[in-house]
């Protein structure tokens, strides 16, 4: 994504986290995200109309986190249409997607991006 006249203070990296009613396991997921040796990030919650405890969990994350949480709430409409609201809402020039039930390794995201930096004519790393 190209930089903004206030790209100064945008985080490098914007993990989109889609979720539908996993409240089991959002704890899990948000100690993974904070967990991460890679700091300069926003995450993007995109809550999928959930109707269990999301949003309390949700709305505990942002108040603990140093970085910036975006939290959008939408009518359900499947995980496709979440990323895509969380790709319309990131402003970064790395993007990662982070599914509500998945696990990183506190090193992947600097991983990532070292390899993404080293690499210019790649677009894509997992």
């Amino acid at each position: 994504m190209p930089d903004s006249p206030n790209s100064v203070n945008t985080p490098k990296l914007s993990i989109i986290l889609p979720t539908y009613n996993r409240a089991g396991f959002l704890p899990q997921a948000f100690e993974s995200i904070r967990a991460q040796t890679f700091g300069d990030w926003e995450l993007i919650v995109v809550d999928d109309g959930s109707t269990d405890d999301s949003r309390a969990l949700i709305e505990e994350f942002i108040a603990g986190s140093p970085q910036p949480v975006q939290y959008v709430y939408q009518e359900n409409a499947g995980p496709y249409p979440a990323r895509n609201t969380g790709l319309d809402l990131a402003r970064c020039e790395y993007l990662a997607f982070f599914d509500s039930d998945d696990y990183w390794f506190p090193h992947h995201l600097a991983d990532c991006v070292e390899a993404l930096q080293r690499n210019p004519d790649v677009d894509w790393v997992f």
